[in-house]
């Protein structure tokens, strides 16, 4: 394609790759200027659906006219080419950006009141994107940021009302296809259980755009794609305030209420949402923030609790309280040594409680390494990998029942999960050890000399 001309514009340079085609980079010779060319894959253009899409992409953002926006200029076809001439963006994507650690917070808060705006004037226009994520927002050298990419966009009539079923998640099953429509991180609930979705998805994507500008990782992630779309539909954000302390809790605020689960729970109008993002530029440009109320800090961490965990705080709490009450009513010679025996049994019971899940991991690595069987054990983010060698039923039973027993035991957080594999390459064996959380290695090397011991003391 490269120095392939199509109708005025020479083909110059290939700048990225999509779901229904590649992006170019061209020359406009009638022009005389720089243009961005989106070509429909050859192997697509016999696809009536993808090609109406493809169409539908070109009529839907050329209806919205707004700075944040790439302008789509026209679409053609030549010979065997369809293609959209668009504005052609000169700079970095969102997400390079954050892996970069170039947006600090009164940049990000600029970028998403832009892109915020930006949807808004689409919505009005009747416009949905549908698959708003840091790769289709860049940012000029000039510090513009500009949308990209409505190939997933859905006209909405006047009224408002979407044609019955238009917007449910697409799953392509030919082979060629093999994708689900928009990106799997970034998609809404409604989205990942295949339900209707309308302009507050654009919503709920945008605050995950949000989260990741401000804190600089996803708020949604997995082990798998069904995982991941899992947790987007039922699991809560961990707040980002969290993860950064320096962020505003009226940024916090935004984000939480962009990602409500129910539609009817967010924003219903980005407009509102540019509105309550200005005040905490204001906020962070006065440099008075305030920080996350105590209440709403323990409510985070008592919603994580589980019935056990909920009873035993209540004892612990009683037995705490009821001491400390007690001391309160002693006699004017206090005795300061017994407030200090108070609270350190205090600080005691909570630490046991705050550091149950770190213990019920260690017990089951344990009790799990002492299968035969189990020749590799690992923990990232609340799942363990086990890796196991000619396993039996008895092997897959035991695991699961001792991890059961242990997300039983728990106070606090979400139950750990489980993933056994069998039968894994030496390649990926050494890919787990390279990563964090590896709680059990067998050494194969040493067993021959336990062996041996072990019959010499025999």
């Amino acid at each position: 394609m490269i120095g392939r001309t199509l109708k005025n514009y020479v083909v110059e340079e290939a700048l990225g790759k999509g779901g229904m085609g590649m992006v170019y980079r061209a020359r406009d010779t009638r022009l005389g200027r720089s243009v961005a060319l989106k070509v429909l894959k050859p192997e697509m253009i016999q696809d009536p659906d993808r090609r109406r899409r493809f169409i539908q992409e070109a009529r839907a953002a050329s209806a919205v006219n707004h700075p944040a926006i790439a302008q789509i200029y026209e679409i053609e076809e030549s010979e065997d080419t369809t293609f959209i001439t668009m504005e052609y963006v000169d700079g970095s994507t969102v997400r390079q950006l954050v892996e970069r650690g170039e947006l600090d917070v009164p940049a990000a808060l600029e970028v998403a009141i832009q892109v915020a705006d930006g949807l808004a004037r689409a919505h009005e226009a009747g416009v949905v994107h549908r698959d708003i994520k840091s790769d289709n927002v860049m940012l000029t050298r000039d510090g513009h940021p500009k949308i990209l990419d409505f190939g997933l966009a859905k006209l909405l009539d006047p009224g408002g009302d979407s044609e019955p079923g238009a917007s449910r998640l697409e799953t392509v099953t030919r082979t060629q296809a093999g994708m689900i429509l928009g990106t799997i991180h970034y998609m809404s609930p409604e989205q990942a259980r295949g339900l209707p979705a309308d302009r507050r998805s654009d919503v709920f994507s945008f605050g995950i755009l949000l989260y990741e500008m401000a804190s600089g990782s996803l708020p949604f992630k997995g082990a798998s794609v069904l995982d991941t779309l899992h947790a987007i539909a039922y699991q809560q954000t961990q707040p980002i305030t969290t993860l950064k302390a320096s962020l505003p809790y009226s940024l916090q605020k935004v984000v939480d209420r962009c990602l409500q689960k129910k539609p009817e729970d967010r924003y219903q109008d980005l407009r509102e949402t540019v509105t309550d993002l200005k005040k905490v530029k204001r906020e962070v440009e006065s440099g008075v923030t305030g920080g996350v109320p105590l209440l709403e800090r323990v409510r985070f961490w008592l919603g994580g609790m589980t019935t056990k965990g909920m009873i035993w705080a209540a004892v612990a709490g009683a037995i705490v309280g009821g001491l400390l009450f007690s001391w309160l009513l002693g006699s004017e010679q206090r005795n300061w040594a017994g407030l200090l025996a108070i609270v350190v049994l205090g600080a005691f019971i909570f630490r046991r409680f705050r550091n149950r899940g770190q213990r019920e991991a260690r017990k089951f690595a344990k009790k799990a390494s002492a299968l035969k069987e189990v020749r590799l054990i690992t923990l990232h983010q609340g799942q363990f990998t086990v890796v196991v060698e000619a396993p039996t039923a008895k092997t897959y039973l035991r695991l699961n029942a001792q991890l059961t027993a242990a997300n039983e035991r728990l106070y606090h957080g979400e139950p750990m999960t489980l993933v056994i594999k069998e039968g894994v390459p030496e390649e990926e064996i050494r890919k787990l050890l390279s990563s964090p959380g590896v709680q059990f290695l067998r050494d194969e090397t040493k067993k021959p000399a336990r062996l041996k011991a072990a019959g010499k003391r025999s």
